[in-house]
């Protein structure tokens, strides 16, 4: 999958970004962050998965979603969300 198609969507944006500041949640945290509805969050945590950007572990019937921290692509995305995150910061104060 191309950089746009993966990071294009607005929903799998949402939860990249809830995942770099909180580190590591369970779906029905993730889905609460994201204002959007369980079905909608596994989808999107199944193609993140799937192309290295999250890594889960379960417990029972709990999933734990984080970045993996091994991924080249995962940590490119988190530098530039931090980035992002401070050029917004940023322009609020000036």
């Amino acid at each position: 999958m191309e950089i746009g198609e993966v990071l294009g969507n607005r929903f799998r944006l949402k939860i990249l970004k809830v995942l770099t500041q909180l580190r590591e949640l369970n779906v029905s945290e993730i889905a609460g962050r994201t204002r959007a509805n369980h079905k909608t969050v596994m989808e999107h945590l199944k193609i993140l998965e799937r192309e290295g950007l999250l890594q889960h572990k379960r417990f029972g019937r709990i999933h734990l979603y984080r970045l993996d921290e091994g991924s080249a692509k995962a940590r490119a995305v988190k530098a530039l969300l931090d980035a992002w995150g401070k050029i917004e910061n940023t322009n609020h104060f000036t």
